[in-house]
């Protein structure tokens, strides 16, 4: 979103021409900036033979799904729901990577029979594949690095104490299986978390899993997740992936010497292709004095944008309808019987009733996370691309929150 001849406009496109088409609250995407954002990792991993796929919980739209799958990603998968909505956006079985974790064993069938790569974070499943499968689908292997890493406790998912992965300290017990089942692994997987500032995170992780490398003779690719930061705030710091591109490249060009084919690098980001490319813009239905606080009270609330309550994450915050207006301090709020606070005392040009706000970094796990608590609709996604913008989800109505309720004639 820029300011520019007296407005803000989101891909050439006025902000105002936006909202009459959907009105608010609305979440708007920027196709220009997820291709930035892809185009940006193929330079700075220009040194490896690198494979990006889109973490899609970030957010799941078929037409953004398409829109990368034009970008030359694959999609990473966490739930057999996001696989056939991966392949219902056109993408090949061999383009999507189904990374479940405490899944059912039968979404591993399902994805067997769907034909799509699969990763495997647990001992008991592996064992049970193995046994059911052999050397017939082979597997990649997602291992738990025991590295504390991430900018939340809730997306750290590296350590020691973390649901997912299996243990490099069980790597024994895995050859084992290995060994009776005659099953092949042809992947290793590593992701720590998300929000993840030093490029030696990375660099500790790959080197761990280099070095259990050697035990699996199958192996094509090395996975090393995502959770690279992006700049939430004005001149906020995020991970220099140009050094970690760099400095990896170098490593792999190690480890592939004397290899009859070198491994190929995966990274799953998604909030890193998606989040700056989203906004979402609100209205302002009151705003309200106290004693102590001044509340600019928005159309929207936790129901739409959970991360600030959910996270404590920043997101910022832009008076639209009033660039020019002199600054005050609002404690931005919603519409929900919660306390859904979006930001405590931020600097904005006055707000007025009926002005327009605009959240920025929107586009990861905002309309994904989304829900109809106190019976509120979701909202819409509009999606600007070459200068257009075009509807990619109506807003919610009534006939949404009863469509799946079974009414019964009680007496």
């Amino acid at each position: 979103m820029e300011l520019k001849d007296g407005g803000y406009h989101i891909g050439d496109v006025p902000v105002a021409e936006i909202v009459k088409l959907a009105g608010t609250p609305v979440y708007v995407y920027d196709t220009a900036v997820m291709a930035r954002q892809v185009k940006r990792l193929r330079d700075a991993f220009k040194g490896v033979d690198l494979r990006i796929q889109y973490a899609c919980k970030a957010l799941t739209n078929v037409n953004v799904l398409r829109f990368l799958r034009t970008q030359g990603c694959g999609i990473d998968a966490v739930s057999i729901q996001e696989v056939e909505l991966a392949l219902h956006a056109g993408y090949a079985p061999a383009e999507i990577l189904f990374t479940p974790n405490m899944a059912a064993y039968v979404e591993y069938q399902r994805a067997v029979e769907l034909g799509v790569h699969i990763n495997i974070d647990s001992l008991s499943v592996l064992e049970h594949f193995g046994h059911d499968f052999g050397g017939r689908v082979p597997v990649c292997i997602r291992f738990n690095p025991h590295i504390m890493a991430g900018g939340n406790e809730r997306i750290s998912t590296g350590h020691i104490d973390s649901k997912f992965g299996i243990s490099i300290h069980q790597l024994r017990h895995v050859q084992r299986i290995m060994q009776s089942t005659g099953l092949k692994v042809n992947g290793l997987h590593m992701h720590t978390g998300s929000d993840i500032l030093d490029a030696e995170v990375f660099l500790q992780g790959a080197e761990l899993i280099l070095e259990l490398a050697p035990s699996f003779p199958d192996l094509t690719f090395l996975d090393l997740g995502s959770g690279f930061k992006v700049p939430y705030k004005p001149d906020d710091i995020e991970t220099d992936i140009e050094e970690l591109g760099q400095r990896l490249a170098e490593r792999i060009a190690a480890f592939n010497t004397g290899r009859a084919k070198p491994v190929e690098v995966w990274f799953e980001p998604g909030k890193f292709i998606v989040s700056e490319s989203g906004t979402l813009l609100v209205r302002v239905e009151q705003v309200k004095h106290t004693t102590a606080t001044v509340f600019a009270g928005v159309d929207s609330g936790l129901n739409h944008l959970i991360r600030p309550m959910l996270y404590g994450s920043y997101h910022h915050i832009v008076n639209v309808s009033n660039p020019t207006g002199k600054p005050r301090i609002y404690t931005v709020v919603g519409y929900i019987c919660e306390t859904d606070t979006f930001g405590w005392d931020r600097k904005l040009n006055e707000v007025r009733e009926g002005d327009l706000l605009a959240f920025r970094n929107a586009g990861a796990y905002g309309w994904s996370m989304a829900s109809n608590y106190n019976s509120r609709f979701r909202p819409p996604e509009v999606l600007v691309h070459k200068g257009h913008a075009q509807l990619i989800r109506r807003r919610d109505t009534l006939d949404d929150l009863l469509r799946n309720q079974v009414e019964l004639e009680l007496r």
